[in-house]
């Protein structure tokens, strides 16, 4: 074997391809029957002999193994990421495809001189169209634009171009669909679908422009431009009932207590930007949506702060839930405050079916103010903490009384099917 290694080695540095084959060729001509047997194998002594001729120690006793990569462990999302606020309303701008260019082209084949026009035409845009869905709750999935695809150019041998796929929006039950404050149409029922905008048509190839008169047409034209729209969505009814309140009153806390919802809470005062949607769930599988609605301040029906957004919300609910702050002086007085804002931004709103919520009962002060709320309204106060979860079955089962109320008053009239989540 090393005067094997001797004939072969050379100054230069030889590949480690042919340095092997080299020394298994002379081991299969020295000891042909030898080289498969177990017990004495050169080739394994070969593989593991360093030659100075710059190979590295390498084994073929063991298999080939890469690392093996663990299974990647998903993280668990915090709570920040868990809060998903309710988008009510959206405004969109809906682009469609344009169409694809026809072509101008003459078929060409051996003895064949005039083979004539066989430009093919272009395909015709995509088309945007929305589609309601009652498995989609909110308008948070639907982005501000959306650009069809566009058709594909013709070809030559009068192959016509790809059409664009059609492009739906996916939006929830009760969708109603304006433009420039027009209501263009009210998506009430699963599976119906608006077509928003036209896809442009494809251009003509010079095929089409053949006739008895141009035998050889050089003329092919572009596809079109696809029809663009601006549309603003807004969902007739955002939740049955809403929380409603001036700031730090403890809406989100008490959404949290009585729902699947976790909107941000903490220990310190501030305010919640966006609505949250909760899922209050009963036994004989009835779900009713409880909305925490941003916090308003006096002078909100004047568009102080962003109180026309605020009140859109609550427009949007059947029941009226007035969360009060027993921690204040006079809590009853927040009451009359907010009936005030919610009848100067539409009449007869705060007339709606409604119970106060005297939250925040915990305290050893708001004890003493409960009787004197209870004199001054005349509508059910409901005591609850949602700190601890005091009471809060008492709330639970008034707002499925509610909930049935509404059921049943929809029916009567004949307005169209109540909305269910």
């Amino acid at each position: 074997m090393l005067a094997t290694l001797s004939i072969v080695k050379s100054p230069r540095w030889l590949c480690p391809d042919i340095l092997l084959r080299h020394i298994l060729a002379q081991e299969v001509r020295r000891k042909p029957l030898s080289l498969f047997s177990p017990s004495s194998c050169p080739v394994s002594d070969a593989w593991r002999r360093k030659v100075s001729g710059g190979i590295r120690d390498v084994s073929t006793s063991g298999t080939l193994c890469a690392k093996v990569r663990g299974q990647s462990k998903k993280r668990e999302l915090s709570e920040k990421k868990l809060t998903r606020h309710f988008v009510d309303h959206r405004r969109v701008k809906l682009v469609a495809g344009s169409g694809g260019k026809g072509v101008c082209s003459f078929h060409s084949e051996p003895r064949k001189e005039w083979g004539g026009p066989d430009g093919g035409n272009g395909g015709d845009g995509g088309s945007i169209t929305i589609k309601a869905n009652r498995y989609i709750k909110s308008l948070a999935q639907v982005v501000p634009v959306y650009k069809g695809e566009n058709g594909q150019s013709g070809g030559s041998k009068n192959c016509y171009g790809r059409n664009g796929s059609p492009t739906y929006i996916q939006v929830p039950l009760g969708t109603v669909v304006k433009e420039q404050g027009k209501t263009v149409v009210d998506l009430s029922e699963h599976g119906q679908e608006y077509l928003a905008v036209y896809g442009g048509a494809g251009g003509k190839g010079n095929r089409f422009f053949l006739s008895n008169e141009n035998r050889a047409p050089m003329t092919a034209t572009p596809g079109t431009e696809g029809q663009e729209r601006s549309l603003h969505l807004e969902l007739r009814t955002m939740a049955h009932a809403g929380l409603v309140g001036f700031p730090n009153a403890g809406k989100s806390s008490l959404l949290r207590a009585i729902s699947n919802a976790r909107p941000a809470v903490a220990a310190y005062p501030f305010t919640t930007l966006n609505p949250h949607v909760g899922i209050v769930k009963y036994r004989d599988h009835e779900q009713v949506a409880v909305a925490d609605i941003p916090g308003i301040i006096q002078g909100a029906h004047l568009n102080r702060g962003l109180g026309i957004a605020f009140l859109r919300h609550i427009e949007r609910c059947r029941v009226l839930l007035f969360v009060l702050d027993m921690s204040t002086t006079e809590p009853w007085t927040q009451f009359q405050h907010l009936c005030y804002e919610l009848d100067q931004y539409e009449p007869c709103l705060s007339q709606r079916p409604q119970a106060i919520i005297a939250n925040k009962m915990d305290l050893p002060e708001a004890r003493e103010k409960l009787e004197t709320l209870k004199s001054n309204v005349t509508q059910r106060v409901i005591p609850v903490s949602a700190l601890t979860g005091r009471n809060t079955e008492e709330l639970i089962l008034h707002l499925r009384e509610l909930y049935d109320g509404y059921l049943q008053g929809e029916g009567n009239s004949g307005g169209g099917k109540p909305t269910r989540w």
